[in-house]
């Protein structure tokens, strides 16, 4: 009956009474065994209960719990900015704290502002940025996100995200085989792109946002929520082009795709595209609540003292976390781990869709990976995706769904997880799949 006054708001994937927690398992009250391929939805990138991140945090609740920025600053921050300097590229040197992803992205929308002087962001179709007024604003991947909320904060406009597999151009001169393989080869595209999303991008800048008026544009350099989809690195480098071109700051937000979620520690590695303002969050702090802005130190300085600010961001004791936490990728090789079994991922489910056609594309990067299903026509198929991942609960292995449709499977394991596991996932899942045939 405890479960009656928890609020009926959070929309539940599964009704699992969680335990505890180890590398990439997750028990139930019973004792029951789940291959946690949601990873908290991108969080524990470090696995459950990581002995090293544990002993951080309960090392630093013994000494300081709550630290107020504002008016001390603990070693545990200090600690915690070394270490991001060390991963984050060059000119990127200094950081603020929030709590959450919405939190983080909204700071640096304000940051752009502020730095510019300027009032528009451009964002992009199947985005997310999380749940606040203005980022729900800025949020495109499907209506349920802003129903009977709006109106909203105005000054958001939206042009298209290059994604090649529903790309308007590719759909017309490609079979469905040839838009899956041109997928498949983002980022590396080789300049086949057709260019289509930058050239709307700059048709939005002449009809919507001029370029005068624009502080930033806001881009995922891997899609998250609107179906887990990788750009041509063309796309993105063109967006850091058209920047430069008009003075526009260009914002990554890395919420779900930092450390090393992607097989480096930030997506924007893979690009070779440095981008003005990178926001991180999830799986920063293996679990304890913290998002950062980060810029280099000369935009920083734009941002006016006391102009933004909040009470627990850096916690101290999310911030020993996430100091553990970098050091313990480093240590452990964790995104090397996420880029070989990721690939090993991509390959087994690629197996599998030449065994069955619903599947319509496998695309991702790293441990960020998405099957798309499909029905006889080609048209979103919701239904299936439903049956296949609550045929792969029963069999222990918890998978999440996105896609404006939700029609894609997403797959999200611990960046621990090992070679075995991935191909037990694998078992796991094509037998969920000649499940959903034999019902037809």
């Amino acid at each position: 009956m405890a479960k009656e006054h928890l609020s009926p708001v959070w929309a539940r994937a599964f009704h699992i009474e969680v335990e505890r927690g180890e590398g990439i398992y997750l028990y139930d009250r019973s004792g029951k065994r789940f291959m946690d391929f949601t990873s908290g939805i991108g969080v524990t990138n470090t696995g459950h209960a990581h002995p090293r991140i544990v002993h951080a945090i309960q090392e630093q609740a013994q000494r300081l719990i709550h630290g107020q920025i504002g008016t001390v600053i603990a070693q545990s921050v200090l600690e915690l900015t070394d270490e991001l300097v060390s991963v984050c590229p060059p000119p990127i040197d200094t950081f603020f704290f929030s709590n959450s992803g919405a939190e983080a992205v909204e700071a640096a929308v304000k940051l752009a502002k502020q730095a510019t002087g300027r009032t528009n962001i451009i964002t992009f179709e199947g985005s997310f940025h999380g749940r606040t007024h203005l980022t729900m604003a800025m949020t495109q991947s499907k209506t349920s996100y802003r129903l009977l909320y709006q109106p909203l904060p105005s000054g958001v406009f939206v042009a298209p995200y290059a994604h090649c597999y529903h790309c308007p151009i590719a759909r017309r001169s490609m079979s469905h085989a040839e838009r899956a393989a041109l997928s498949a080869a983002c980022p590396a595209d080789a300049g086949r792109c057709c260019g289509y999303a930058l050239e709307q991008l700059r048709f939005l800048l002449k009809t919507q946002s001029a370029p005068q008026e624009t502080a930033a544009i806001v881009v995922e350099p891997v899609l998250g929520e609107g179906g887990y989809v990788v750009p041509p690195a063309s796309f993105l480098r063109g967006l850091r082009q058209l920047c430069d071109e008009h003075g526009i700051l260009l914002i990554f937000d890395e919420v779900q795709t930092g450390f090393g979620r992607t097989g480096a520690f930030f997506a924007l590695e893979h690009f070779g595209v440095v981008p003005d303002v990178l926001v991180m969050a999830k799986g920063l702090a293996s679990g304890m609540p913290l998002s950062c802005v980060a810029a280099p130190r000369a935009l920083m300085a734009k941002w006016k003292p006391g102009s933004h600010g909040g009470t627990y961001g850096p916690n101290v004791v999310s911030a020993a976390a996430a100091a553990e936490t970098i050091r313990v990728m480093k240590d452990e090789q964790l995104p090397h781990n996420a880029a070989a079994r990721g690939a090993q991922l991509l390959s087994g489910l690629r197996r599998l869709q030449q065994d069955f056609p619903f599947i319509g594309d496998v695309r991702g990067i790293g441990c960020m990976v998405a099957t798309e299903f499909v029905d006889p026509e080609g048209n979103p198929d919701k239904a299936l995706v439903q049956r296949l991942v609550r045929a792969c609960e029963e069999q222990g292995l918890l998978l999440l769904t996105c896609g404006t449709y939700e029609n894609v499977i997403r797959w999200i394991p611990p960046l621990v997880v090992t070679e075995q596991q991935i191909d037990e996932a694998l078992r796991i899942f094509a037998a969920a799949l000649d499940q959903a045939c034999a019902a037809g």
